[in-house]
């Protein structure tokens, strides 16, 4: 009777879910979409404002409502991934981003925009998490080491792509649609990961999904608007009364997110962001080096964009192609990185911290001895060396975080990580773009521009001391 019966009561074991080449080549589409559009939209902003008749304050929204509803959201996309699927979620996540992106591109009026900008950047917090979490829950060893590396430098890549495609897009006024044009090309794209996404992407949740943790949420949404908002609209509106308000929020918001937290981890349950998450050594010390890292990244970005077209003149594709080469030297130097860190370990970000360091330095010292004229290849030596140096550091930061981050957890660490990443990025944009913006008007756009360089090699200085703090071999 036992043999009998045993064939029909043993079960075979399920095999673990595997992401192939063409697999990941789809998720990291996926995680490069939302990059470029954080950035895309910044050489389209002047084009916008004078075919919406949209002032600074509402242009900033364009900027800033998809940045915000994106950091907020970004957590609970991992979190949702745990529970339903992270394949689900990503499929979900893109055909909302296709469609938002189809209605930023049609919006008759500046606010249909802002409008539709919110929602894009809420289809990109369900769509970005999925990408981290289905690498980290269906690879492994080498494959992992060397799809993180890869995800790093699509990262990299689309940050700068993004802004070099935003001004060939606006001047090639693709059918007459002119700016609408860095919206409307998702379209395509979007149709092209979905048919992709569909039959290369396995299917990985969490073995034991909890439920959203909405107190939590609500409160991580409130302290990340009371902060990311008035810093990226304090400057455009004048600094009015709400905004110093807001900025008082932001600590009691965040004393209470923790606390809430905290208590929710100690009575059992799994809160949004567990704080247990954070004694994980690797994490916590990466999370600490990617915030200077991305305020610069993205500060740099959105003043060296304004300076080369309000000061030198350039049109939005020559000011865009002058990024060029730094976009290329991230992604070929970024390729090494697995290797390199096989060899070297977390000292490969110490030396890219160094690298960069220089890079920022000669491109400070060329805008001060050749301005106005730095049109292009005044300022290459300048980009491909900050641009290799910042190669050996994003990616291998990325490693880093999630590194010991267990696999039932991957869709709150990666969504944790990208939230901190988001968020610096919004910061960047509005801290060092507002010194530079302030310091224009009382000692000129070269000056300004020194200064914020200056203050961009302070914090590379920051990130490549913490880089000493971290574990020299990644597990």
């Amino acid at each position: 009777m036992t043999e009998i019966l045993a064939p029909r009561t043993a079960r075979s074991p399920v095999a673990p879910p595997v992401l192939g080449g063409l697999g990941l080549f789809t998720v990291l589409l996926g995680a490069a979409l939302p990059l470029i559009d954080f950035f895309i939209v910044n050489v389209a902003l002047p084009t916008i404002g004078h075919d919406l008749a949209a002032g600074d304050a509402v242009l900033e929204l364009v900027v800033a409502g998809y940045g915000v509803a994106y950091a907020v959201l970004l957590v609970l996309g991992g979190r949702l991934g745990d529970m339903f699927g992270r394949r689900r979620l990503f499929l979900g996540g893109m055909v909302a981003f296709g469609l938002t992106s189809l209605a930023c591109g049609l919006a008759p009026t500046a606010w249909t925009l802002v409008a539709a900008r919110v929602a894009q950047g809420a289809a990109s917090a369900a769509m970005l998490p999925q990408v981290l979490a289905t690498i980290q829950s269906a690879t492994e060893g080498p494959r992992r080491a060397r799809a993180m590396g890869l995800y790093g430098a699509t990262a990299g890549l689309s940050m700068v792509a993004g802004q070099i495609l935003g001004g060939v897009l606006v001047a090639a006024d693709i059918a007459g649609t002119g700016w609408r044009a860095v919206f409307l090309v998702n379209v395509p794209v979007v149709l092209l990961g979905l048919f992709l996404a569909a039959r290369t992407v396995p299917e990985t949740r969490s073995q034991h999904p909890q439920p959203v943790d909405v107190p939590g949420t609500l409160l991580l949404a409130v302290a990340l608007v009371s902060l990311l908002a008035p810093l990226t609209e304090g400057r455009a509106a004048g600094w009015p009364l709400w905004t110093w308000l807001s900025l008082g929020l932001f600590p009691v918001a965040a004393t209470a997110f923790y606390l809430v937290e905290r208590r929710a981890e100690r009575g059992g349950r799994t809160p949004l962001v567990p704080p247990g998450l954070f004694a994980n050594l690797p994490l916590r010390r990466g999370l600490v080096m990617i915030l200077p890292f991305s305020i610069g990244f993205s500060g740099f970005m959105f003043v060296i964009a304004v300076a080369l077209q309000q000061g030198v003149g350039l049109s939005p594709v020559r000011a865009g192609l002058t990024l060029a080469p730094m976009a290329v030297s991230f992604f070929v130097v970024s390729l090494l990185g697995p290797r390199l860190v096989s060899r070297w370990g977390t000292r490969v970000v110490t030396a890219g911290g160094l690298l960069q360091a220089v890079g920022v330095g000669v491109l400070a010292l060329t805008v001060w001895g050749s301005w106005p004229h730095v049109g292009g290849l005044e300022l290459w030596p300048g980009v491909i060396v900050a641009g290799a140096g910042q190669a050996l550091q994003l990616p291998v930061l990325f490693r880093v975080i999630l590194s010991e981050v267990p696999a039932a957890r991957a869709g709150v660490g990666s969504g944790v990580m990208i939230t901190a990443q988001q968020s610096a990025l919004a910061l960047g944009v509005a801290t060092l773009g507002t010194l530079f913006l302030t310091l224009v008007p009382g000692h000129g756009m070269r000056d300004a521009l020194v200064v914020t360089l200056l203050v961009q090699l302070a914090g590379v200085a920051l990130t490549t001391a913490l880089s000493l703090r971290l574990p020299r071999v990644i597990a």
